[in-house]
């Protein structure tokens, strides 16, 4: 049996590489359903969430799959 890799939860500090750098945030939400959020369409769905991340540079809002966000550690 494999390991599930962890995901993030609310209030996770994360970091994720954008436009070649590495932007910083906190996660704001899980989504699990196809919604507008951050001004696009998520295609999320339970089996395949997407999370919300503010960024704390720009203070704006991003969605991301799991698999783009990395955990920072406190």
């Amino acid at each position: 049996m494999g390991k599930k890799k962890r995901e993030p939860s609310e209030g996770d500090e994360v970091s994720w590489q954008s436009h070649g750098s590495t932007a910083k945030g906190k996660v704001e939400k899980k989504v699990t359903k196809r919604q507008q959020e951050a001004g696009r369409t998520v295609a999320a769905s339970p089996e395949e969430p997407q999370y919300v991340v503010r960024s704390e540079k720009s203070g704006r809002k991003a969605v991301h799959k799991p698999s783009a966000l990395r955990k920072e550690r406190k």
